[in-house]
């Protein structure tokens, strides 16, 4: 599905990642884990072609990302949802606006009932109409994951989308992912939350990748 190819990454003269040979299944959890500015938020950007190695081949979806032109990477893009660390939405529309967005910019309809379905699932049924201002951090990082698999993509990947989230918030986005993942959906999620790893693990078959001096290796078992 998502398949890194001796991949190494610089910039600023610098080399961030390195020596990168791995492969994210159809089906798989996995997460990723490693010091702040060790490269997981590149790592992530380079599983959806926001990137391109410096060296080596990422595949995506069976295409070589360098061999793809702008509406090839457009439609790769349609297939992997992103929850970024930041999230950011438009304030002046309602939730159920700013969710339904990546429909919208590909000439897509929104089916009411899909919405209000996956609103409920989210927990966010009852603000559909709110704006964004008026949202906790739980409820935008929620409101983020709705708007990730508004599309159904067949990848997830979610960089520290519990970093500002208390604890009780960041199990019930896990059991969100989680219940995504039985879906049949891939997951990839960029953490430094050893304790949230910890909890996925007893709920799902996940995977740890961990980054050090610059290369991904696959942790044990001593999370």
């Amino acid at each position: 599905m998502i398949a890194f190819d001796n991949v190494a990454y610089s910039y600023g003269g610098g080399e961030l990642l390195s020596e990168i040979s791995l492969r994210l299944t159809p089906g798989s959890f996995h997460f990723l884990t490693g010091p702040s500015g060790s490269g997981k938020s590149t790592f992530l950007k380079l599983c959806y072609a926001e990137l391109l190695p410096t060296a080596g081949s990422v595949t995506i979806f069976d295409r070589e990302v360098r061999s793809l032109g702008r509406d090839e990477v457009a439609r790769m893009r349609r297939r992997v949802g992103v929850v970024h660390q930041d999230c950011q939405f438009l304030d002046h529309l309602p939730l159920a606006a700013n969710v339904t967005l990546p429909l919208a910019v590909t000439g897509r309809e929104t089916n009411a009932q899909d919405l209000a379905d996956l609103m409920a699932w989210v927990g966010l049924g009852q603000l559909a109409d709110a704006l964004p201002p008026a949202l906790s951090g739980g409820e935008r990082q929620r409101a983020a994951v709705a708007r990730a698999i508004i599309t159904s993509p067949d990848v997830l990947l979610a960089d520290e989308p519990t970093g500002n989230l208390d604890w009780e918030m960041s199990l019930r986005l896990l059991k969100l992912l989680v219940e995504l993942n039985r879906m049949g959906t891939t997951i990839l999620v960029a953490t430094h939350d050893l304790n949230l790893i910890r909890n996925a693990k007893q709920q799902v078959a996940a995977r740890v990748l961990r980054i050090s001096n610059r290369r991904i290796q696959l942790a044990g078992a001593d999370l």
